[in-house]
């Protein structure tokens, strides 16, 4: 009963402690992904230190940041304007492809 009961509390502590996904398709976000890729590189490396690196980025991270450029808690009126035309899945399919997406080190 005790192991049963440890084994539940660790299951439950597990499951907490982990942050929710978007929810999104990372296949369905690279084909949308071209876009993105003019400024951001087309896996998400940036080329230029000027855009920033979305490979890597925690996926929820990234969508919370694509809601808020949309809904203008971000500012910054070349991404306000890019995603105007996004619904709310084609910002979690972005989030889930670059997310996945290798980050590479630059060097400054």
């Amino acid at each position: 009963m005790i192991k049963t009961i440890t084994l539940l509390s660790l299951s439950i502590a597990l499951v907490a402690g982990t942050p929710a996904l978007a929810g999104g398709n990372a296949e369905a976000g690279k084909a949308k992904s071209a876009t993105c890729a003019g400024c951001h590189g087309p896996d998400g490396n940036s080329p230029a230190a000027s855009f920033p690196k979305l490979a890597g980025q925690y996926e929820d991270y990234l969508y919370q940041s694509l809601k808020d450029y949309k809904n203008g808690k971000r500012k910054n009126p070349i991404m306000a304007g890019l995603v105007a035309g996004l619904s709310d899945q084609d910002m979690q399919d972005l989030a889930a492809f670059f997310a996945r997406q290798k980050g590479l080190s630059q060097k400054y």
